[in-house]
């Protein structure tokens, strides 16, 4: 079984044929212990520690009410 982010972007989830989604780089500067906490975090959840961190910021924009598109 393959996580997903409930309410958040799913790469995989586009129709036939559609464009697939650009996405934007962004360099991240972050102390060593917070990236090892992260990847191994990512590990157990099965995701890459690229995806986990951008699952952890849709989930905290959902959280805090500050979806994109929504009021």
């Amino acid at each position: 079984m393959t996580p997903t982010l409930p309410d958040g972007p799913e790469p995989s989830a586009q129709p036939p044929g559609a464009r697939p989604r650009q996405r934007k780089a962004m360099l991240l500067r972050l102390d060593p212990a917070l990236h090892d906490a992260l990847t191994r975090w990512a590990a157990d959840d099965l995701r890459s520690t690229n995806a986990h961190v951008e699952y952890l910021l849709w989930r905290a924009l959902r959280e805090a009410g500050r979806l994109p598109g929504r009021p």
